[in-house]
């Protein structure tokens, strides 16, 4: 499902409970940053370093442990960048070569409707009304959830670019479906707020896409090379 939503270049891996990657052992610096957590917030986190792992070795890159750097990214081997992901029974982490993107945010989240009150919190007035159009249209997409996945993939590749937060409010998308059927798409997030420097000038626009399948809506988000034509996955 990941993979479907990035280039070629990208290696993608996920993992559903079935899968024996959720009893990925871990490395004793990885261990001690869960020691105290709860099981299932051990496994998940076994679990998407366990996809990390197989896509480092995928991508040619010796795997090694993943641990936590600044408010809570992935730190990467040298020469590559990456994002992880995980929800309820559902993980997967994405990794490709820095010669080849810049930054990438993958998301992957329940597909259900979100908490009643998280909406107003994070979606702009535009995005709430463009959300009501979509779910008029198309009733069997849960669209709030959605946009959710989307802002923190848009999050997710922007914070390796400037070290900063990023608010839900500074950062307007637009979803749209690939066909009628809605189950999947492009979004386009613009950045309200000046953007991380790349090449010669500010990037204001972050691309990617997303799909519904299997119960999860899982979004992607990749920021090419200034020169590099990135080619539709």
């Amino acid at each position: 499902m990941i993979e479907e939503l990035l280039p070629e270049s990208v290696v993608a891996v996920e993992a559903r409970t079935d899968d024996p990657l959720w009893e990925t052992p871990l490395y004793p610096e990885e261990e001690a940053i869960v020691a105290r957590a709860v099981a299932k917030r051990r496994r998940e986190f076994a679990a998407v370093r366990g996809c990390a792992r197989r896509a480092m070795e995928k991508l040619g890159v010796p795997p090694q442990a993943v641990l936590s750097g600044e408010r809570g990214a992935p730190r990467w081997p040298a020469g590559v960048v990456g994002s992880m992901t995980h929800c309820d029974g559902y993980c997967a982490a994405a990794l490709v070569r820095a010669a080849d993107l810049v930054s990438l945010g993958i998301d992957a989240e329940p597909h259900g409707p979100l908490p009643e009150g998280v909406g107003p919190s994070v979606f702009l007035p535009a995005e709430s009304a463009r959300l009501d159009r979509m779910a008029e249209r198309w009733p069997g997409v849960h669209w709030d959830r959605l946009l959710f996945s989307a802002k923190e993939s848009v999050y997710k590749a922007w914070f390796p670019l400037t070290r900063k937060w990023l608010d839900f409010s500074e950062a307007d998308i637009t979803l749209e479906p690939d066909t009628d059927g809605a189950s999947c798409g492009t979004l386009r997030a613009e950045l309200l707020v000046l953007g991380p420097q790349v090449g010669d000038r500010p990037l204001q626009v972050f691309e990617g896409r997303w799909a519904v399948r299997d119960g999860v809506v899982a979004t992607s988000v990749v920021i090419p090379h200034p020169s590099a034509a990135l080619p539709r996955p």
